[in-house]
């Protein structure tokens, strides 16, 4: 039975499910197979905007990882679309990560999910420094 309180969960329809029962597929299950599949992109630093990537960092703190962060689905009967905000690391070529991350979501959303994808796009929002590390940490060290 559905939980009231749960996402509203998708319903791929195929001629072999019809007379036997359905399978729901949840949109949260969608979008964390997206991040999967985005976050294991060369290139790809993080995933999600500034504030998400900041609770991800107490997340990681706390051994909670939310692998669908920075990913949004909008999933139909038969077809998905994602959105997918990332941190490019430097000094990748942008429209190439982007690529490379859209086919990524895309095969792991027609292999494993079964649904087509009509589309998905990439937001970069920033681009990661090494030197912001050694910045974060010299900067722990004079407090």
């Amino acid at each position: 039975m559905n939980n009231p309180t749960s996402p509203t969960p998708s319903t791929p329809s195929s001629a072999a499910a019809a007379g036997r029962g359905k399978t729901l597929i949840n949109d949260a299950v969608v979008a964390k197979i997206a991040g999967i599949a985005a976050r294991d992109v060369p290139g790809v630093h993080a995933l999600g905007g500034g504030a998400a990537r900041a609770l991800g960092v107490i997340r990681d703190a706390l051994n909670t990882t939310d692998v669908s962060q920075g990913i949004s689905v909008e999933v139909g009967e038969t077809q998905v679309a994602a959105d997918v905000t990332i941190v490019a690391e430097y000094p990748v070529a942008l429209q190439d990560v982007a690529d490379r991350v859209r086919s990524a979501v895309i095969g792991a959303i027609e292999d494993l999910v079964g649904m087509d994808v009509t589309e998905v796009n990439v937001t970069i929002n920033d681009v990661y420094l090494p030197s912001d590390d050694k910045d974060q940490k010299a900067e722990a060290r004079v407090q």
